[in-house]
């Protein structure tokens, strides 16, 4: 079994910057893939970005540019560098991981971001 800690949330203006980190425990070696889902009130899920076992990364269209997914191998935890912020990053965000990213098998409890004047 795995368990994913994220931390790093929190209130920023725009154009600010923050940076999330999931911490994953247990069955580690069960992880081919970890990413990054959002999710703002009303609106669907959204795959941010992903990072492979092999270090291959991918990130979504909407945040191409602003935000980088990176991974400390050491240490089993990966970031979500977030820059140039925008209000409607607003979200929950979640860490996930498994044999890939787009069909998780392990979801952290979230962390709220929020980009507000």
């Amino acid at each position: 079994q795995v368990q994913l800690v994220e931390s790093g949330g929190g209130s920023v203006q725009p154009g600010g910057s923050l940076t999330l980190s999931c911490a994953a425990s247990g069955s580690i070696f069960s992880i081919n893939a970890m990413g990054w889902y959002r999710q703002a009130p009303g609106k669907e899920r959204e795959l941010v970005a992903a990072i492979t076992r092999g270090g291959s990364t991918n990130v979504a269209y909407s945040v191409k540019g602003r935000f980088t997914i990176s991974r400390d191998v050491a240490n089993n935890t990966v970031y979500l560098q977030m820059n140039s912020l925008k209000p409607e990053d607003t979200a929950v965000y979640y860490c996930v991981g498994g044999y890939t990213a787009t069909m998780p098998d392990t979801w952290g409890q979230g962390t709220q971001v929020t980009v507000s004047s």
